[in-house]
């Protein structure tokens, strides 16, 4: 054959580093709801109490966080009732690490699929993002309903007018959360260490994550500085300010979680796509 013919055709990866895709993802949009369905659908499939893992999960967090920080430790909730401000941070944080650890394996857990089809790889985060924000809003209605109930009785608790800024919040949660994923998927195809190393860091964070208590806690004892560079603890706390009324928020504290979620969004992006071209090869 001759060496300098052309190719007729020649197969290369359509997208770049930065390329989302998004064109080729809505072409396969059934199949990112497929994806979405059979997360929501399969996770609780053969249980006995199937969807009420949803409710049971988070409300049961609130009731020990109460018992044990706020009742024993007498860690003090400002306004707002403990254990709806444990259940506010509950929330939150399990969509953050839903999304997070969901998407840690991607590549791991789909090397089959991967390697006998073509779709776009970018596909299986966002089903992961997507299928996740269905939990997270049957998890809000619970902390609505409760809302009302102390509302109703006497509570003094107030959502602010940046509530309307709750949208963004949740945005910013789901790049964080995908972006660190995507980027620990691709390392774990090298590294399976990390595997390991996700749930148990995960955990960590979570107790500097202003879950369970309040920033002034922190900033009383002068260990404001293992929260203020977290910017989960400022999703948390701006959370709980919008929807409750209660809480200590920045403008250096918005901006730099703004930055973060979409600097760590991307660089997942980057790195991601350039792991699906090769990951086969070594996973």
């Amino acid at each position: 054959m001759d060496k300098n013919k052309d190719w007729l055709y020649e197969i290369t990866p359509k997208n770049n580093l930065f390329d989302l895709n998004l064109k080729e993802v809505w072409r396969y949009r059934d199949l990112l709801f497929l994806f979405v369905k059979r997360d929501v659908v399969t996770v609780y499939k053969q249980t006995i109490l199937g969807p009420l893992w949803y409710l049971i999960q988070p409300l049961f967090t609130s009731v020990i966080f109460t018992l044990i920080f706020n009742t024993i430790a007498k860690i003090d909730t400002g306004g707002i009732p403990p254990f709806l401000f444990n259940l506010a941070g509950v929330t939150s944080w399990n969509y953050f690490r839903e999304c997070l650890t969901a998407t840690a394996d991607t590549f791991k857990k789909n090397q089959a699929i991967f390697g006998k089809v073509y779709f776009p790889r970018i596909i299986m985060p966002m089903s992961v993002v997507l299928s996740n924000l269905m939990k997270f809003g049957i998890q809000i209605g619970i902390l609505i309903a409760f809302y009302i109930f102390y509302v109703a009785s006497g509570s003094l608790i107030r959502p602010t007018i940046y509530i309307l800024t709750f949208p963004l919040v949740i945005l910013c949660m789901a790049m964080l959360g995908l972006g660190l994923g995507m980027i620990i998927s691709s390392m774990v195809t090298k590294y399976r260490d990390l595997t390991f190393l996700v749930s148990f860091g995960v955990q960590l964070l979570m107790y500097v994550s202003l879950v369970n208590l309040p920033y002034k806690e922190f900033k009383e004892r002068g260990y404001e500085w293992a929260v203020d560079y977290n910017p989960m603890a400022h999703i948390i706390e701006f959370s709980r300010y919008v929807l409750l009324g209660e809480g200590t928020v920045s403008y250096f504290g918005v901006l730099y979680t703004v930055a973060t979620s979409l600097v760590v969004f991307f660089l997942g992006i980057v790195i991601f796509n350039r792991t699906e071209k090769t990951f086969i090869d070594t996973i």
